[in-house]
């Protein structure tokens, strides 16, 4: 996506989740599965007693059984909470989480903390759309989220690693005691050692001191995961051995700046034309590594140069139209900036693509608008599901009963965000950044190892802004330490089954400590 005014970043309207009029999502599809016990209510202290955290249940776990390429992998599932605590020791806020754990885990077994990003989006996304031990199709009678039913996954990440999936404050099912307390939270640095502090709990409670501890996160939640690192080791003492991104925010320069910045642009357009391919039915990785080098080099100081004239201008315009499918017209209007336009004149008469997965064209629904205002398929479409699905699951699979309605994505997070200690804005956000993070953590933890994944058509997040940061940290400070995988699709590229076993395969091998390789 070029973001949206309201939510500039994915990964995501307070959804009501009722149970599916079908048979429960997760029940129905293989798997050996025991419903979650109901377990007494254990009593609170008087300060988290009442209000908003009277809705939350005890912890509830479970046994089950996933079927995997390996075979069967017996697991223990936990949903249940973790109480934040202010210097008076009252509870400030309660973060739900969901934990799988393997039988017999094997001394050194991983542990992956996950969340998604937005900010204000819950962590079902990544649960249910790539390493969780259940998933949500998108194929067949689903394909747009009416008919959700959820399978086994067997892909699950809990093959190579325990996972713990959670929910910042004012997401899914995490809450803030009031509003005075919910406010302090929706901020880069007190999200983040909120979130530290909520590792540190659930590390201490199962003595995982000694596991070797990663986080995931996507989008906004890629930017969140370093600046957890940060916290993990300034605040809480922890060291962890490395981070995922998926589709991140990494340098907000460049994400904000694409309309007017040459460096921004050049950084965008291969995704713009790998995402054009995909349309055409053309798509070719050597192409879009062609683009890399154009984009670089005749596109980037075209653009921060003078106007071309002439036969040189008619040909730079033919060149980018080639590559984008934007009318060579409107390249010479737009001086060949042509983030802003894109969505709206890449796809054709009457079409409109999705920054999510610009592969993806819709009918325009505002086709006499001079700009898009469609809702993303993708963001406002299908993906909705994941909540709906996640919260039947909870309650029906993982026993995990409340009457509080889960929150898949909270535009009143995004739109209260601080990014640098004011709030919202694009000058706020165009300074956030995590590059400085990432060469800190290389270069006081030796092991540290870091994974960044995309999709070519996300054109919210492009890769190539991810590749330029990576490409800029010292090599001697990172060696063989952090690595680009690419794969099919947009932003959320793990809805096709294909890239998301790709993913799994590539995951497998970082947490192995496989040489990262490109």
């Amino acid at each position: 996506m070029r973001p949206t005014p309201v939510l500039p970043l994915l990964a995501f309207c307070l959804l009501t989740a009722p149970a599916f009029a079908q048979t429960p999502a997760g029940a129905d599809e293989g798997g050996d599965e025991r419903p979650a016990q109901e377990q007494p209510k254990a009593p609170e202290k008087d300060e988290a007693s009442g209000g908003i955290f009277s809705l939350l249940p005890s912890d509830a776990t479970s046994e089950h059984v996933l079927q995997t390429k390996a075979g069967p992998l017996p697991y223990t599932a936990t949903a249940g909470t973790l109480s934040l605590r202010g210097a008076d020791g009252k509870v400030t806020a309660k973060i739900f989480y969901t934990a799988y754990r393997a039988k017999g885990r094997a001394p050194g077994r991983p542990l992956t903390f996950a969340f998604n990003g937005g900010p204000g989006a819950a962590s079902a996304y990544l649960h249910l759309g790539l390493v969780g031990p259940k998933i949500l199709p998108f194929t067949g009678d689903n394909a747009d989220g009416t008919q959700p039913v959820l399978k086994d996954n067997p892909e699950s990440w809990l093959e190579f690693t325990d996972l713990v999936l959670i929910d910042p404050v004012g997401t899914g099912w995490s809450r803030a005691a009031n509003e005075e307390a919910t406010a302090r939270f929706y901020n880069v640095r007190q999200d983040a050692e909120s979130l530290a502090k909520a590792i540190t709990l659930y590390v201490q409670a199962n003595d995982l001191l000694s596991a070797p501890k990663y986080l995931l996160g996507e989008s906004y939640g890629g930017f969140r995961a370093a600046k957890v690192a940060i916290a993990l080791k300034n605040s809480q003492n922890m060291i962890p051995s490395g981070i995922i991104m998926v589709s991140p925010l990494m340098e907000g320069r460049f994400l904000f700046g694409a309309d007017d910045d040459p460096l921004a642009a050049a950084l965008q357009l291969p995704s713009l034309a790998a995402a054009e391919a995909e349309r055409k039915g053309r798509f070719d990785a050597k192409t879009v590594a062609d683009t890399e080098s154009f984009a670089m080099s005749e596109y980037l100081t075209t653009l921060a140069g003078k106007p071309p004239q002439g036969e040189q201008a008619q040909r730079f315009a033919t060149r980018v139209s080639e590559l984008t499918g934007i009318p060579a017209d409107v390249v010479t209007r737009t001086r060949g900036f042509i983030g802003d336009i894109y969505a709206k004149q890449a796809g054709g008469a009457g079409r409109i693509v999705s920054p999510y997965d610009a592969g993806l064209t819709v009918p325009d629904a505002y086709p006499e608008a001079p700009y898009g205002r469609n809702d993303d398929p993708v963001l406002e479409g299908y993906t909705r599901a994941y909540g709906s699905a996640f919260s039947s699951y909870a309650r029906n699979v993982l026993g995990f009963r409340t009457e509080m309605t889960y929150s898949l994505l909270n535009e009143e997070v995004n739109r209260k965000w601080e990014w640098n200690g004011g709030r919202g804005g694009e000058n706020n956000r165009v300074t956030a950044g995590i590059s400085t993070d990432l060469r800190d953590l290389f270069s006081v933890i030796p092991s540290f190892r870091l994974m960044v994944a995309h999709g070519y058509s996300d054109i919210l997040t492009p890769y190539g802004m991810s590749r330029y940061v990576l490409d800029h940290i010292p090599p001697e400070l990172v060696g063989e330490r952090a690595s680009l995988k690419l794969y099919r699709g947009g932003h959320m590229f793990y809805t096709r089954e294909e890239d998301r076993r790709a993913m799994f395969e590539d995951a497998r091998h970082f947490y192995a400590g496989d040489k990262a390789g490109d």
